[in-house]
């Protein structure tokens, strides 16, 4: 995922790996999110040395800059569709088709496993998490992120906020999206016995020329029969969204990320709580 990219899970009806425009889409997600990532991965000390997972691997963005700038020695994809990301001749970036709610699935030990984007559309987010935990290594990092959306907190006042409010309940309705929980990942992350946890949110510009603008315009429109089907929107909401996106008067809020970090004790054979 991992790449707002959303990482919408494929086989849901909902932005296949076949979809016209779908790998530009991610990546414009990126685009939006990844410097905010790079930054993160950097103040962690990421560097030569690291075996990396990154869960969710959208296009491949985070994983190529492991290894191109920051140095790692080997990144492991793993994707249920790993189709945009290009691995290396060299083994540095492997990819790894696999489902990452599989309980059986047992990718190894690293020093970063980094998932954005991913378990925010898993009910079993959960059970998820402490896996991932369980695939740090001693002393290495679980870096998670995920939305929140501070735009419909209130009653949307226009159509761009109508829509996006529209969205969210698609979304849950047809694979299961929560965000609602994502607010409480630090206090999860020390549940499960990791230190020196902390947490940021990060709310791109919404702006006419913006990536995350670009992100979302295409996003409703991969969802219009979805999102015109919404009892929540008038007929037409869609569009005059859409408009609003395009205009250059545009004055709203994005949804964010919130990204999440801890380390696991050097000593710890075992996370807390794990199965």
């Amino acid at each position: 995922m991992s790449s707002l990219r959303i990482r919408i899970p494929h086989g849901t009806g909902l932005f296949t790996p076949d979809d016209k425009g779908e790998g530009e889409r991610i990546d414009y997600g990126a685009l939006a999110y990844d410097a905010v990532t790079r930054s993160r991965l950097t103040a962690l000390g990421v560097g030569p040395g690291w075996r990396c997972l990154e869960v969710g691997a959208g296009t491949g963005t985070i994983s190529r800059w492991l290894v191109d700038e920051a140095g790692v020695d080997e990144v492991l994809a793993l994707d249920r569709d790993p189709r945009f990301v290009r691995a290396r001749p060299e083994g540095r970036v492997r990819t790894m088709t696999a489902d990452v709610t599989d309980p059986t699935l047992a990718p190894g030990l690293f020093d970063l496993v980094h998932c954005r984007f991913v378990l925010m559309h898993l009910p079993e987010h959960a059970d998820v998490l402490r896996r991932l935990a369980d695939w740090v290594a001693p002393g290495g990092r679980l870096v998670v992120g995920d939305a929140i959306d501070l735009t419909t907190a209130q009653l949307p006042p226009s159509a761009y906020q109508r829509v996006m409010a529209a969205m969210w309940e698609a979304l849950r309705e047809r694979i299961g999206t929560d965000i609602t929980w994502v607010t409480g990942y630090p206090h999860l992350l020390h549940e499960l016995g990791l230190q020196e946890v902390g947490a940021e949110i990060v709310v791109p510009p919404l702006t006419v020329d913006a990536p995350i603008t670009a992100f979302w315009a295409n996003t409703w429109r991969g969802m219009r029969d979805a999102l015109e089907a919404s009892p929540l929107l008038p007929p037409g909401e869609l569009d005059r969204a859409l408009v609003e996106l395009a205009s250059p008067s545009l004055a709203a809020l994005s949804p964010g990320l919130i990204t999440a970090w801890g380390r696991r004790a050097a000593t710890s054979p075992s996370v807390v709580g794990s199965g």
